[in-house]
């Protein structure tokens, strides 16, 4: 009788923090064939009504279930994957999401970001892989929510370094008319409107600095973001990855377009993986805090995140398929119970050590400007010279 009660006790106590997303707190889709359908938005609505159908579409819940045995009540909880999505549309749509908890830092895989990306029956590589960049947040002024008083930082995938990605990528919308005469491709029969909505760049590439994006007949919706009437222009900014489709053409003649995957380091660029566990081969292994860099493409030493942001770092369009479009559908904390490392002051370089190297680490962050959460050793607001004093006098003490 013993053992049994204490199989239910343990089967019906609390999980702990929630593995799943568990809040949106921003979205904003550039215009795209999928917007206004995931998720399903109005006119006018407010941001609020919208950010609640995003939760809903990718973030978990917890289902509570509540038992007696021999007069003791004993309450589950289960946390659940709302198992929804949203589209992020054309290249600089983002959303902006976390969890309940800050995930800890592990020094290896840490969290997955689920997508819908699949391989084609003709290609090993490739078939729907549209790459997103992560950026992961630190709530540096303790508010609880994104705001400008935090960090933002980017998880460098494969192709951070790579000759064709542009990091200083800036690309502005304009709001369509859709009263306008459809002005219908002559060769592909599904564009009813090749010059819907305008765009222009700063591609370094002088022939991209502008075009279109084209309607379809499959989405007759509009593709401008319902709940914002009031914008006329959409601008984003990013880094910009290298295009990734190519049309290997149809057995019937028409377009096949076929978009490879990165190697790794993206959201929804790789198929999903089946478990939820790092390091399944063929799939997303996930992510790692510790491929984090500031703005200067400096590493940087994270202990924890508490947001994360997706953003489509793609500007392509792949003809009757339509616009290469990042999809969101959830994220999951690999090890979500786990403590939060204590900190040490002076552990420049998060090694768990007070050492001469947090002395040099010190010296490359005040030369080179770097962002390093750990340098105000002194705590007086500055990173200088007076940190390296207060190393030392860690390491004598």
């Amino acid at each position: 009788m013993m053992v049994a009660l204490l199989a239910i006790t343990a089967a019906f106590s609390a999980w702990g923090n929630h593995p799943w997303l568990s809040r949106v707190y921003d979205y904003r889709p550039a215009p795209g064939q999928f917007v206004n359908t995931m998720p399903v938005a109005r006119v006018g609505e407010p941001l609020d009504s919208v950010l609640a159908r995003c939760q809903n579409a990718i973030c978990g819940h917890v289902d509570t279930t509540t038992t007696t045995f021999h007069g003791q009540t004993y309450t589950r909880i289960d946390t659940v994957w709302s198992q929804g999505m949203i589209t992020l549309g054309g290249y600089g749509g983002y959303v902006v999401m976390g969890f309940d908890h800050p995930v800890v830092n592990s020094h290896s895989w840490d969290f997955d970001i689920l997508g819908n990306a699949f391989y084609s029956d003709r290609m090993v590589s490739g078939g729907s892989c549209e790459p997103g960049i992560v950026m992961v947040g630190v709530d540096k002024d303790g508010d609880g929510v994104p705001s400008l008083g935090d960090k933002w930082y980017e998880l460098a995938g494969s192709d951070y370094n790579h000759p064709m990605t542009q990091h200083d990528y800036s690309i502005t919308y304009y709001r369509p008319d859709e009263t306008k005469p459809r002005i219908p491709s002559a060769t592909d029969p599904n564009l009813i409107d090749t010059t819907y909505i305008r765009w222009t760049s700063n591609d370094m590439n002088p022939d991209s600095t502008s075009g279109y994006m084209s309607r379809n007949k499959f989405h007759m919706q509009p593709y401008w973001p319902l709940w914002l009437q009031g914008e006329e222009t959409l601008t984003f900014t990013g880094a910009k990855l290298r295009c990734n489709a190519v049309d290997i053409g149809g057995d019937d003649g028409n377009a096949y377009f076929v978009q490879y995957n990165l190697p790794w380091g993206y959201a929804d660029n790789l198929p999903n993986n089946p478990y939820h566990l790092p390091g399944v081969e063929g799939y997303n292994p996930g992510f790692k805090i510790d491929w984090a860099v500031d703005v200067r493409g400096s590493h940087v030493n994270l202990t924890h995140i508490d947001f994360v942001m997706v953003y489509n770092a793609v500007n392509q369009y792949c003809g009757w398929i339509g616009e290469t479009s990042t999809e969101v559908a959830g994220a999951v904390d690999f090890h979500p119970d786990a403590e939060m490392p204590a900190t040490m002051t002076g552990d420049v370089n998060g090694d768990g050590e007070v050492n001469i190297s947090d002395i040099n680490a010190l010296i490359d962050v005040i030369v080179t400007g770097q962002d390093a959460p750990a340098a105000d050793v002194n705590g007086d607001g500055e990173v200088s010279i007076s940190d390296i004093n207060a190393v030392i006098d860690i390491i004598l003490e």
